[in-house]
């Protein structure tokens, strides 16, 4: 069911949705309201992802935009049932009203339940003091999407509060598990590391922070030519090194001492997945937080400066 609302106000929406839910029998146990603030970023694909996230958390998902800068209005587009997992509502404010996105936001929030917000392109310099932040238990930003990703990555490390993450994390995922995995299996003292990607990548410089805060040796960041972001690293130890290695866009070669070379799957994941991921798990990021911390720390001490 898709119901258009034109120049529409907060209440009546909620009062649409009371009426829909009634007539086509959607769900009432939704698990969260998700807000995704879509500037500067590709409409459609956001709401595919946001789509596909909703098919594994069902939940109601407001879609915020500004329109142009005539009349104050606010205009609405209701999506419930059928393809829709949960409920979807698309806002898009117009004049003044887009100063005062979380006054109109604030009574559309599921009570008693869990927000989450996602800024798929440009974020506010600090997302926990952002008024529509503030609405949120998690916020949800991606240095990837920024003009500059390093640039915003450290500019998330410095203004980073309880409830922050970044999808340049979630990029790492596989790549974490593998290393660890690696360490677990080859347990010789690791007396250096080193990480190359390709100039630029905010993966690779946070791939760095996550190893030099686990590790606690020196760790050092490569640049190397190629397509794929993070093209290696190496785990030098007194028995021999430990390196992981891409050789395209889904697969790594993995070589560590004693152990033969092996193809491990490390494929690259397309905004579906990533979001999805991230809202499986509603509590604190510990480990997120202490690599952006090592972040922090390796910008101030002139470490990953030359990767900009």
């Amino acid at each position: 069911m898709i119901i258009d609302l034109p120049d529409t106000s907060a209440s009546r929406i909620g009062r649409e949705i009371l009426t829909a839910r009634s007539r086509v029998g959607v769900p009432t146990g939704l698990v969260f309201t998700m807000i995704a603030v879509a500037r500067g970023c590709d409409d459609d694909e956001v709401f595919a992802a946001v789509i596909d996230a909703g098919r594994e958390h069902p939940s109601r998902i407001i879609l915020v935009s500004d329109g142009d800068d005539g009349p104050t209005r606010l205009d609405a587009v209701l999506r419930l049932a059928e393809e829709v997992p949960g409920e979807i509502i698309q806002l898009v404010f117009h004049g003044e009203l887009t100063e005062h996105h979380a006054s109109v936001l604030l009574p559309l929030l599921l009570p008693d339940s869990p927000v989450v917000v996602w800024w798929p392109g440009g974020s506010p310099e600090t997302p926990g003091d952002d008024p529509i932040g503030r609405l949120a238990l998690r916020r949800i930003t991606d240095s990837h999407a920024a003009e500059f990703p390093i640039a915003a990555l450290v500019e998330r490390a410095q203004h980073l509060s309880p409830g922050d993450t970044d999808l340049t994390w979630t990029r790492l995922t596989r790549w974490r598990a593998l290393l660890a995995a690696a360490v677990e299996q080859h347990p010789a003292p690791i007396r250096r590391a080193i990480v190359r990607a390709t100039p630029g990548n905010a993966a690779g410089v946070l791939l760095a922070a996550w190893l030099d805060d686990r590790l606690g040796v020196e760790v050092r960041l490569e640049d190397e030519a190629g397509e794929y972001g993070i093209m290696g690293v190496e785990l030098q130890t007194d028995a021999g090194d430990i390196r992981l290695t891409r050789t395209d866009g889904t697969m790594a070669a993995f070589s560590a001492p004693g152990v033969p070379r092996r193809i491990v799957a490390l494929p690259r994941r397309d905004l579906n997945a990533l979001i999805t991921e991230e809202l499986r798990r509603l509590d604190e990021d510990a480990a997120y937080h202490a690599a952006m911390a090592a972040l922090g720390a390796r910008w101030d001490a002139g470490v990953t400066k030359e990767s900009l």
